[in-house]
């Protein structure tokens, strides 16, 4: 149980953050519902870290930095309920294979849901943030990808990629495969 709440709750800090991150990154607007719950969500730790990290470019690296000690914090925790002994360098590398799992699920999540609602209510306002934040992503497969019968498959393809991603190099790198 306490492994499970560990998991939730440092899982979910780090997807604000990551989230918070991949919205100034692809300057996606915060004037909108989504943007505002992450930036009260994530507030009370970025606020203060901004004051020693700067921005490098377009990169918040004050809110990246703790993404990545939320994970070094849930892997330490972890390790010490399993009794394993301390293992600084580990617990960084499987932050860092944490944070990269984070930026794809964002990524997976904001195009199925982009995509469910192309479909269901394209004129939400919920619509325009996610295409913002999926451009990166699916701009390049526009490129790449005709469209068919005016059906733009980027979004399927991009999902499949993700999961490829997500399924095969992330456990690899875990592990030290890759």
């Amino acid at each position: 149980m306490t492994i499970f709440l560990l998991r939730t709750i440092f899982g979910i800090l780090t997807f604000l953050l990551v989230l918070r991150f991949l919205m100034q990154w692809t300057r996606t607007s915060f004037q909108n519902q989504l943007g505002q719950m992450v930036m009260v969500l994530t507030d009370f730790m970025v606020k203060p870290t901004r004051k020693l990290i700067r921005p490098v470019r377009h990169w918040d690296m004050s809110t990246l930095l703790l993404a990545l000690v939320m994970q070094v914090i849930l892997f330490a925790l972890l390790s010490t309920l399993a009794g394993l002994p301390p293992a600084p360098l580990f617990w960084l590398w499987q932050a860092i294979v944490g944070v990269l799992a984070q930026i794809i699920d964002v990524f997976f999540y904001a195009i199925l849901l982009m995509a469910i609602l192309s479909w269901v209510n394209p004129y939400s306002p919920i619509y325009g943030v996610l295409n913002q934040l999926t451009a990166p992503i699916l701009e390049p497969l526009r490129r790449v990808l005709p469209q068919i019968q005016g059906f733009d498959f980027s979004a399927l393809v991009a999902l499949i990629l993700l999961q490829m991603i997500s399924r095969v190099v992330i456990p690899g790198l875990a592990i030290g495969v890759i």
